[in-house]
């Protein structure tokens, strides 16, 4: 443990964890643009996506060893564990139409996405990346749970979130 730390108030150790997780990001930005200037865009996302295949889980099971989520908790235990995910720190998220069975999760603010926007770019198009993020995570959480895209770019979009994904606990 970084002694350190310890010294560090609450809202330092807040601030600090916003860091980490814009950070976390930006190597992830920053490998992908490495990727995709040397071997092309389609092969860039290829990789990425082999790289969320593996990672989605990871983070699952250390998010639910951390904060104590059962295996198959259901859509309740889903719901917990999206809220601590890295991204969770930087980007505005929620979670709506929930009950026992289904809920749908949305991306209102993506810090990728907003920062293309504001350089008048076109939406970054995650979707193939972002269905096998969110279905490994879902199944790492409780096996049970289907994931569906409701949009996520290229498709179009609200503009008061950039995705959202269907929950659905499959008996």
């Amino acid at each position: 443990m970084n002694k350190e730390l310890l010294k560090l108030s609450r809202e330092e150790l807040i601030d600090y964890i916003e860091d980490i997780s814009k950070n976390w990001l930006a190597i992830d930005g920053t490998w992908f643009l490495a990727s995709e200037e040397q071997y092309g865009l389609n092969k860039a996302i290829e990789l990425d996506a082999l790289s969320w295949k593996r990672f989605s889980p990871i983070e699952a099971k250390r998010i639910m060893k951390r904060f104590n989520i059962p295996k198959n908790g259901g859509i309740q235990a889903l719901i917990k564990g999206l809220n601590f995910r890295v991204y969770a720190n930087i980007n505005e998220q929620e979670v709506v139409e929930v009950s026992e069975k289904r809920c749908i999760f949305r991306m209102k603010n993506c810090r990728v996405q907003a920062a293309r926007k504001r350089k008048g770019l076109p939406d970054f198009p995650c979707k193939q990346i972002g269905i096998i993020e969110y279905s490994k995570f879902a199944k790492a959480i409780d096996p049970r749970i289907k994931t569906k895209c409701i949009c996520c770019p290229p498709d179009a979009h609200p503009d008061e979130y950039y995705c959202a994904w269907e929950f659905i606990l499959a008996e």
